[in-house]
C-alpha cells in the first residue's frame, strides 16, 4: 500500500478514490478515442475489407436500417466495455482499500466517468463515416490516431475547448481543474461533429456509388 500510495502521489496526487476514478476517467478520454474508433472501424469497415459489402447491400433490408443497427451495436459494445472497466477498477480500488470512498465521492467520480465516456463514444460516429468513405478499417484508424495527436497540439495552444477531440480530455480534468469547466459551446461542437458523422454515414450508404 505504501508503494502504491507513493507512486499515485507522484503521478496523479493522493491515493484515494477521487484520484483513482479521475485517472480512469482521463484514461477513458484518451484511450477511449482509439478503442471506440477501433470498434466503429471494424463494424463499418469489415465488409469492405472482406469484399462482402455487395452481399449486404443486396439484402431486402433498407440500408438505413443496416446503418442504424451498426450504430446501435457500436454504442452498446463501447458502453459494455466502459462498464467492465468501471467494475474492474472498482474491484481493484476496494481490494487495495483506497481511502475516502464516501458515497458523494464515488457518485461524482462515476458521473464524470459516464459523461466522459459518452462524449468519447460520440466521437466514434465520424470515424464510421471515414470507414465507409475509405472502404476499410485502416483509414479510419489512421484518422482516429491523427485526431488524438492533433487534439493534444490544439489543447496545448489553448484552443482545445473548440476542437471536438480535445473536449473529453479537458472535461475529464487532464489539463487541470481550471480547464475542466468547459461551456455549452464545447458540448455543442462535439455533438454537432457526432451528428455530422452520423448523417454523413447515412448519406454515404444511401447515395454513394456502391458498385
Amino acid at each position: 500500500m505504501g508503494i502504491i500510495s507513493a507512486k499515485a502521489q507522484i503521478i496523479a496526487g493522493d491515493a484515494d478514490w477521487g484520484t483513482f476514478l479521475g485517472v480512469i476517467t482521463q484514461a477513458t478520454a484518451i484511450g477511449g478515442v482509439i478503442l471506440f474508433s477501433f470498434i466503429a472501424s471494424w463494424v463499418f469497415g469489415r465488409e469492405y475489407a472482406d469484399r462482402t459489402i455487395s452481399d449486404l447491400l443486396a439484402l431486402p433490408t433498407p440500408r438505413s436500417y443496416i446503418v442504424l443497427a451498426k450504430f446501435i451495436l457500436v454504442f452498446l459494445w463501447s458502453a459494455m466495455l466502459i462498464v467492465i472497466i468501471y467494475l474492474i477498477g472498482s474491484a481493484v480500488g476496494a481490494a487495495i482499500h483506497l481511502p475516502y470512498g464516501s458515497a458523494e465521492v464515488i457518485f461524482k467520480g462515476t458521473q464524470t466517468l459516464a459523461i466522459t465516456a459518452l462524449l468519447t463514444m460520440a466521437l466514434a460516429f465520424p470515424v464510421a463515416f471515414v470507414a465507409c468513405a475509405g472502404r476499410g478499417y485502416l483509414a479510419p484508424m489512421g484518422f482516429a490516431i491523427f485526431m488524438v495527436i492533433l487534439a493534444q497540439i490544439i489543447a496545448a495552444v489553448g484552443w482545445g475547448e473548440y476542437f471536438a477531440w480535445s473536449i473529453p480530455a479537458l472535461y475529464a480534468g487532464m489539463a487541470g481543474p481550471a480547464y475542466a469547466e468547459i461551456g455549452v459551446p464545447s458540448f455543442a461542437i462535439l455533438i454537432l461533429t457526432s451528428i455530422l458523422g452520423v448523417l454523413g454515414t447515412f448519406a454515404w450508404w444511401n447515395y454513394a456509388d456502391q458498385t
